[in-house]
């Protein structure tokens, strides 16, 4: 009687099975590798390199299909060429073009016999210098604004609009007069050597004007989505920023403890024409959180049509010993600190017959404020 049951259960199971596929019917469309002849695979083109491999493999997933597929049921980022770009204007060069001049300076480096004696005779040295120059030149806009995005300085100052900073700024804190601290994309500064105003330099064509911007992106205490300004020069002739319009004077870092690395940021703006910042001016001295408040969004949204960011450069910052003396001396105020509240420990729920448990199994869930030598 089992077996028969059994029998029974089989032959519906396979009855199911059938009419499930009867109710599919024929493709609609032609089978994914259907004109392949199995039999003979060796006599198929074979691709020989991985270049062209990709390629056909790309055209091919691009390709429209009449099966569904996963396609429509995802939302598709965002592409980084969508994004707004809010830099200076760039003719960029053709490859071909480059690819030219770098085959002429490879046929010419191998042509030179002096090169040539000293790769030789281990004697050759390569000019540091020269090669950083080139990058910056070439290259290093690009990777710096790489390096910003991903710390998600774009997404912060300029709701996601993006820019190259083709400017070259250079920015060094003179601690004494043996030690300088520059400032590159995101190393690390203290707030004591950042104490006094850096030392700015940047190439500037004669009677063009600027601004310089830096910001704390991560420091205000009250809204997340505000900064304070630490440092605002507007209308600077050429790279003369002793010639400026000092709008905001230099206040020094102040990371409130616990709160862990701020990003601060340094931004040079060219401007078209002379701007009236007097909607932006701060009293001198301006030691009040309230009126640093700033949001560099709006500052650039209400000047948009006469500068242009051009330049780039940030630090990250945490607190010491010199903070305290910002927020008692300049402040005028109580220092703030954050401390992290662990959670209670979580001991899931207590087991009757505690089996293949540790011998002070009970330890974890007496009440008593007595440690229990980490065991647990």
């Amino acid at each position: 009687m089992l077996r028969a049951v059994l029998c029974g259960i089989r032959s519906s199971r396979a009855l199911s099975t059938t009419a499930v596929l009867c109710k599919l019917g024929v493709p609609l469309g032609p089978m994914p590798n259907e004109d392949i002849d199995v039999s003979n695979l060796e006599a198929l083109e074979k691709y020989r390199t991985f270049r062209r491999y990709f390629k056909v493999a790309e055209k091919e997933r691009k390709k429209l299909h009449w099966w569904p597929t996963y396609k429509k049921h995802i939302t598709p980022k965002q592409d980084e060429e969508a994004k707004i770009d809010i830099g200076l204007p760039y003719r960029r060069k053709r490859f071909a073009n480059i690819l030219k001049e770098r085959k002429a300076i490879r046929r010419q480096n191998l042509t030179s016999v002096e090169l040539e004696r000293a790769s030789r005779l281990r004697t050759l040295l390569i000019p540091l210098d020269d090669v950083k120059a080139e990058w910056e030149r070439t290259s290093g806009p690009h990777h710096k604004q790489r390096i910003a995005e991903y710390c998600g300085l774009y997404r912060d100052l300029f709701d996601d609009a993006t820019f190259v900073p083709r400017v070259l700024l250079r920015v060094e804190y003179d601690h004494d007069e043996e030690y300088v601290m520059p400032v590159y994309h995101g190393n690390l500064v203290t707030p004591t050597e950042a104490l006094n105003p850096p030392r700015v330099i940047f190439e500037a064509e004669e009677g063009s004007l600027w601004t310089l911007l830096l910001t704390n992106l991560d420091g205000h205490l009250r809204d997340t989505n505000m900064e304070y300004v630490h440092w605002l020069v507007t209308n600077i002739p050429g790279n003369k920023i002793e010639a400026g319009k000092e709008t905001c004077h230099y206040f020094p870092p102040f990371p409130a403890r616990g709160t862990g690395y701020h990003r601060y940021v340094f931004l040079l703006f060219k401007q078209t024409q002379p701007i009236d910042f007097t909607d932006d001016m701060r009293p001198k001295p301006c030691h009040s959180l309230k009126m640093r408040t700033f949001r560099t969004f709006d500052f650039y949204k209400k000047h948009q049509r006469d500068m242009t960011p051009a330049g780039l450069a940030f630090f990250q910052c945490q607190w010491d010993d010199s903070v305290t003396h910002i927020f008692h001396q300049l402040l005028n105020m109580k220092e703030p600190v954050f401390d992290f509240v662990r959670p209670p420990v979580y001991h899931p729920p207590q087991k009757k017959f505690p089996h293949l448990q540790p011998l002070r199994y009970l330890d974890r869930y007496r009440d008593s404020d007595e440690l229990t030598y980490g065991i647990y």
